[in-house]
């Protein structure tokens, strides 16, 4: 499939653009790269506690 350039106005700056997505210019995406770009942060999961009714070898103490 052939690709095809689109000619249309940016969205965001209504500068025409040609390229083969609509959406932001490629000026509008570097600024929304740069204003928008969040790091990754660690999340710390909690110790698992089990409930207080768990009883750890619940087989073996049945009579």
């Amino acid at each position: 499939m052939a690709e095809e350039v689109l000619d249309f106005d940016c969205p965001r700056c209504s500068n025409s653009v040609s390229d083969r997505y609509y959406g932001p210019c490629e000026a509008c995406r570097e600024q929304l790269r740069a204003t928008m770009k969040r790091t990754g942060e660690a999340a710390e999961a909690a110790e698992y506690e089990p409930k207080m009714n768990v009883v750890p070898n619940a087989v073996a103490s049945k009579e």
